[in-house]
C-alpha cells in the first residue's frame, strides 16, 4: 500500500498523481516552459492521437446495448444456442448513415446502417446491415468505387451530383436501390422508426445437418415513419445530431425502442434454379414465395456510458459466425468478410477483437499473438499447433456443415443469369406497385432536386436510367426538370412553351 492509495486528484496515465491539471512547469511565473514537464508533454502528445481513423463509409452514428429474446422456436431450422426458444443474448446495435463524414448531419437523404453484435456463448455473431433490403452493386470489385462516387471530388473536395449519378447510370444494377433511397424511406425520422435487413442472404444449419438459406429482417415496433425533404434539409442545419439524440434521449426516458426479428426461409436446393438468382444483393426474395417467420424481439435498453469507447471503437463484421450460422455465395458478402476485419484492423489496430465492446463473452483459444496494444495473451503457453504440450488446438478435417459445393474454372464474369433475372424489373415493382401515387411525386422531386450540377452525358443518362425503371416516372422527371430550368430564367413563362407547341 502505498502513501498515495487514497490520492482521489487527477494522476498520469502510470497511475502516479499529477502536481496540476492547469499549469504548466515553467521557469518563473512568465518564463519559458520546460520540455521535461512530464504532465504537460503526456497531455498534449495524448490530445494529438486522440483521433483514430474514422469509418470509410458509415462514419456517422451511434448506438446502445439491449437484449435479443427468442420468443418462437425455429430449432429445426438452425442449431445456433442464442437462436434456440427463450434464449437471451446481451447485444450492441449502430446506426449510421453511409455517405457522411463524420460530423455530417444524421438528416442527409442516404441509406442507413444497421449493424447489430450478439454476445453469444458461442462468440460473437455480427449481422452488419442497412435499412434497406438491396444494395447498389452485387460485385466487390465496384464496392470502393461506389463509396468514391459519394464522397467528394479530389479538385473541389466538394460531394458531387455528378459524380453519384454517372456512376449510378453506368452501373444499371443500382435500379433498385437507387429507386428506394429516393423513395420516402431515403429520409428516416428517426433511427427508432426504421426497419433493419441483412440485405445478404446467410445460411442456418441444424443439428441433422440440414442446410437453408436466410433473409433477415429486423422491423420496428414503433412503426416505419419518414421525413420530408423540406424537414430534414432544416434539421441539417438546426441539430446535425437529431438521430442520435433522438435514440439516446429515448433511451435516458425509459422508451426502449424495438424490434421483431423475422426471418424468410429457403431450402438449400430451391437455390439453385429459384426464378431469379437468391444471392444477388440487388434483388428481394418474394413474401409470397418465402413469407416471413416470427423469431424473436432485440430491445435496446442501455445507453452507452462513453461513446468513444463502446461505439466509436466498437467493430462489426460479417465474418463474425457462430455454430449454425454460415454465410452464402454472395459475392458482395464474400468481399465483406475479409475487407471489414481488415479495416478495423487499420482503423482500431491489430487487437481491436480485445477491446472491452468487441471482446466476446466466451472464452478465446487463438493462436494469432502478439502486434500492437496486445490485452490478453496465453501465457508461456505453446504459440504453434500442433504441439505436444497439451494446448488444445482444432484438427477437424470433413466437409464444413455451413459451406456449399461449386464447380468450374477460375473467371471474373457476372453471376449466371437465372429466367426473371434483370436490373429493372424489381424497381418498377417498387416504384409502380409499392409506392403510392403522393410518394411517386415526391420521388420524382426528390430526383430532380439531385440533379443540381449534374452535366452531360450523364443527366441524359439519369432520364433513360429512370424510364428503364418505369416510363411514366422518367417522363415526369425530365419535363420536371426542364419546367425548373424555365422557371430559373428570368422573363420566361413556362406556359409560352406549352402554347406554342
Amino acid at each position: 500500500m502505498t502513501e498515495h492509495s487514497t490520492y482521489s486528484g487527477g494522476t498520469h496515465e502510470s497511475g502516479a498523481p499529477r502536481e496540476s491539471d492547469s499549469h504548466s512547469l515553467s521557469l518563473g511565473s512568465n518564463g519559458p516552459l520546460m520540455l521535461h514537464d512530464v504532465a504537460l508533454v503526456e497531455k498534449l502528445a495524448r490530445f494529438d492521437r486522440e483521433r483514430i481513423p474514422e469509418r470509410s463509409p458509415h462514419a456517422k452514428g451511434s448506438g446502445a446495448f439491449g437484449e435479443f429474446v427468442v420468443t418462437e422456436d425455429v430449432s429445426r431450422f438452425t442449431k445456433a444456442s442464442f437462436l434456440q426458444p427463450g434464449a437471451k443474448t446481451r447485444m450492441l446495435a449502430r446506426f449510421s448513415t453511409v455517405a457522411g463524414e463524420l460530423g455530417s448531419p444524421d438528416t442527409w437523404r442516404d441509406v442507413r446502417g444497421f449493424a447489430l453484435k450478439f454476445y453469444t456463448d458461442e462468440g460473437n455473431f455480427d449481422m452488419v446491415g442497412n435499412n434497406t433490403p438491396i444494395f447498389f452493386v452485387r460485385d466487390p470489385m465496384k464496392f470502393p468505387d461506389f463509396i468514391h462516387s459519394q464522397k467528394r471530388t479530389p479538385d473541389s473536395g466538394l460531394r458531387s451530383g455528378n459524380m453519384q449519378w454517372d456512376f449510378w447510370t453506368l452501373s444499371p444494377e443500382s435500379a433498385h436501390q437507387v429507386a428506394y433511397l429516393m423513395g420516402p424511406r431515403g429520409l428516416p425520422r428517426s433511427w427508432r422508426e426504421m426497419n433493419g435487413y441483412s440485405s445478404h442472404a446467410y445460411m442456418w444449419v441444424n443439428e441433422e445437418g440440414e442446410k437453408f438459406w436466410v433473409m433477415y429482417h429486423f422491423l420496428s415496433d414503433q412503426g416505419v415513419h419518414n421525413m420530408s425533404n423540406e424537414d430534414a434539409t432544416t434539421l441539417a442545419g438546426v441539430d446535425g445530431d437529431f438521430h442520435r439524440r433522438d435514440l439516446f434521449d429515448a433511451i435516458e426516458n425509459e422508451e426502449f425502442p424495438s424490434w421483431r426479428l423475422e426471418v424468410q426461409i429457403m431450402p438449400y436446393e430451391e437455390a439453385k434454379d429459384y426464378r431469379f438468382n437468391p444471392f444477388d444483393l440487388t434483388k428481394t426474395w418474394s413474401k409470397k414465395d418465402y413469407p416471413r417467420i416470427p423469431v424473436g424481439r432485440f430491445t435496446l435498453n442501455e445507453n452507452p456510458t462513453n461513446h468513444y469507447a463502446e461505439i466509436e471503437q466498437a467493430a462489426f463484421s460479417p465474418s463474425n459466425t457462430v455454430p449454425g450460422t454460415g454465410l452464402s455465395p454472395d459475392k458482395m458478402l464474400l468481399g465483406r468478410v475479409f475487407s471489414y476485419p481488415d479495416a478495423q484492423r487499420n482503423r482500431l489496430g491489430t487487437n481491436f477483437s480485445q477491446l472491452p465492446v468487441n471482446a466476446p463473452k466466451s472464452k478465446v483459444n487463438s493462436y494469432d499473438k502478439e502486434g500492437a496494444m496486445q490485452f490478453h495473451h496465453s501465457g508461456n503457453a505453446p504459440v504453434y499447433a500442433p504441439n505436444s504440450y497439451g494446448r488444445p488446438y482444432a484438427d477437424q478435417q470433413s466437409v464444413s456443415d455451413s459451406g456449399w459445393e461449386a464447380d468450374g474454372s477460375l473467371v471474373r464474369a457476372a453471376y449466371t443469369l437465372h429466367p426473371e433475372d434483370d436490373d429493372f424489373g424489381q424497381a418498377h415493382t417498387l416504384v409502380r406497385e409499392v409506392y403510392t401515387e403522393e410518394e411517386r411525386q415526391g420521388l420524382v422531386q426528390t430526383v430532380v432536386g439531385s440533379l443540381t450540377g449534374v452535366v452531360e452525358p450523364v443527366l441524359s443518362r439519369v432520364f433513360a436510367y429512370w424510364t428503364k425503371i418505369d416510363a411514366e416516372v422518367g417522363a415526369h422527371i425530365e419535363h420536371a426538370y426542364y419546367m425548373g430550368l424555365d422557371e430559373q430564367v428570368p422573363g420566361n413563362d413556362p406556359q409560352d412553351d406549352e402554347i406554342a407547341s
